[in-house]
């Protein structure tokens, strides 16, 4: 049964609802087979937020491993998220603010390897909070970056 929900879970992240879109990148060490070392942006909209974009910059392993998706990328990665138009929070969000909701997903390696990108939500301070992260089946990487979105009056 534990194999079942891990293998369930694999496929759901291939077929993620949240897909970013590459902006562009560049190489950070040339590999003579296979694509170069890279580090690459990406943007993506909050699912569930209207008019919050999040940027993301993470590392991506080239080589002949790379080039076949074989490689394991590392957990390095930095986020910024801006408001691009009026925001409206659901109550939703407003109470589900401790443990926050995965908006974002990549996978980072064949399998075992992701991604993440979790919203929190501060009421006192009236601001979306987005954490990126890596996780893997066994183990995760405390390498983190934070973005925060202060919710203001658009167009003021």
């Amino acid at each position: 049964m534990k194999y079942r929900s891990l293998i369930l879970s694999s496929l759901l992240m291939f077929c993620g609802a949240v897909q970013a879109e590459q902006i562009g990148s560049v190489d950070t060490v040339f590999k003579m087979f296979g694509p170069d070392h890279k580090i690459v942006v990406e943007a993506f909209d909050d699912p569930d937020v209207q008019n919050v974009t999040c940027y993301l910059s993470r590392a991506k392993t080239g080589g002949i491993k790379g080039g076949l998706g074989l490689a394991e990328d590392t957990s390095d990665a930095a986020i910024s998220c801006q408001q691009v138009g009026p925001i409206e929070v659901s109550e939703k969000i407003k109470n589900n603010k401790a443990q926050g909701d995965v908006v974002f997903q990549k996978r980072t390696s064949l399998v075992f390897k992701k991604l993440q990108v979790v919203r929190f939500y501060d009421a006192k301070r009236n601001a979306l909070i987005y954490l990126t992260y890596s996780d893997r089946v066994v183990e995760g990487s405390p390498k983190n970056a934070l973005s925060a979105v202060p919710i203001m009056p658009w167009g003021k």
